[in-house]
């Protein structure tokens, strides 16, 4: 989910790092957004996004820093082998 401020988006994510996300939509955004990510195993990662880029087909968004909670839950999501 990203929140614009104005309204909430449920938008499809191509590509997800420790560093942020491109998220798939022609859709107007803001400099700043909030984004919820929501991990198979039932965490969910919420953290402010700067919009980095956009092109005719989505945005490149960087995280804000993530909390250790966040990040740890991130780290696991993208790489299983971790504890």
């Amino acid at each position: 989910r990203v929140n614009t401020g104005r309204r909430d988006l449920v938008l499809r994510a191509t590509n997800v790092s420790m560093d942020g996300l491109y998220i798939v939509g022609d859709v107007p955004l803001p400099r700043r957004v909030m984004v919820s990510i929501p991990l198979p195993d039932g965490e969910e990662v919420v953290t402010g996004c700067d919009v980095s880029r956009t092109d005719g087909e989505g945005a490149a968004l960087r995280f804000d820093t993530l909390d250790w909670d966040d990040l740890i839950a991130l780290a696991r999501f993208l790489h299983p082998r971790l504890p």
